[in-house]
């Protein structure tokens, strides 16, 4: 079995982040997943290109999934969630938005944040 998560069938956490495309897209990521870390991002953004590192290894070392939204490619669906600065993270839970965080964070604190929902 792979960390495919285009069948959305198996309950395998990817362990890269996600490009996600609109809302339809990131509706499906977040029901297919238990915990999501959505980052809002933009190509240009300098603390961006600092934090991809940071969600490469939380996708990698914790169960959450991690979802690339890029903010130029989808003003909707960041405008949907109030994103007005980039980074800005949004954390699911179960389907649910339940945290934000906007700027450049650090590896322990994100750490810790998505743990609080995938233990």
């Amino acid at each position: 079995m792979t960390a495919d998560t285009t069948s959305g069938a198996d309950s395998t956490t990817p362990t890269e982040p996600q490009a996600v495309d609109g809302q339809a897209a990131l509706d499906e990521f977040v029901a297919a997943n238990d915990v999501v870390l959505a980052d809002f991002y933009a190509d240009w953004c300098g603390p961006c290109q600092m934090l991809e590192p940071v969600v490469e290894t939380l996708a990698a070392e914790t169960d959450a999934a991690v979802a690339k939204v890029d903010v130029d490619e989808n003003q909707q669906l960041a405008a949907a969630y109030g994103v007005r600065g980039v980074p800005t993270l949004v954390l699911f839970a179960d389907g649910d938005q339940v945290e934000e965080v906007v700027g450049l964070q650090g590896e322990d604190q994100l750490r810790s944040l998505v743990e609080q929902y995938t233990e």
